[in-house]
């Protein structure tokens, strides 16, 4: 297996939802010494974003979309694992990343998670639905470097603009940095609640955190 047939059959395994072949992919890649960080970004995160694209066209609907998003999240915890035991990289920083409360549905943070895993970033993921006091407090807790929140619905955006404004009446702004993402969510949006960084996809959203360290 070469990775380039890889990337191209790992891209089709997400689009077609076809967790075992997704899966034979992954652990061949582990096996055959293959570049599991690209195969990771190119192959399976590229095919979920096929998918993505695929239901803002209106060409699939919510159950493929949500099958494709559990075969990712097989593969990268799969992926994840072989690459975190085989970097053994110091810690960058540490991140807390939410969705935040009134979404149920956390398609795409799993990808998120897993490949600021594999670039040395210590990721404290305390899930879906969740309140603004609680993401403070959490942060808090273990230190956050970081606080990546996600809406997937735009009646939730709301809740990133309160994040932003709960953070400055407590006096913590400048403690935390941001970086907000989600299908509703924009540049312009993140500019105008006064978020630190917006990620346009998992792989976007990698760069921005490794940016918000230089700040």
């Amino acid at each position: 297996m070469i990775i380039e047939d890889a990337i191209k059959e790992a891209q089709e395994a997400i689009v077609k939802c076809d967790e075992n072949k997704a899966v034979a992919i992954a652990k061949q890649a582990i096996d055959a010494g293959l570049d599991l960080v690209k195969l990771l970004n190119d192959g399976f995160s590229a095919g979920i974003r096929i998918v993505g694209d695929k239901f803002g066209r209106g060409e699939i609907f919510l159950p493929e979309l949500i099958l494709s998003a559990e075969v990712m999240k097989k593969v990268t915890e799969i992926l994840e694992t072989a690459i975190v035991s085989d970097s053994a990289k110091e810690k960058k920083a540490v991140i807390l990343i939410a969705t935040v409360e009134g979404d149920v549905h956390d398609i795409g943070k799993g990808i998120v998670v897993s490949l600021l895993k594999t670039q040395g970033f210590e990721v404290v993921d305390i899930g879906r639905d969740v309140p603004v006091d609680k993401i403070i407090e959490k942060a808090i807790e273990v230190n956050a470097d970081i606080i990546g929140t996600s809406a997937l619905l735009t009646t939730t955006l709301v809740e990133q603009q309160k994040l932003e404004e709960e953070l400055r009446a407590r006096g913590l702004r400048d403690r935390f940095k941001t970086i907000v993402g989600g299908a509703p969510c924009t540049e312009r949006w993140a500019k105008k609640i006064g978020a630190d960084a917006y990620g346009e996809d998992a792989s976007d959203a990698v760069v921005k955190c490794l940016k918000l360290l230089e700040k």
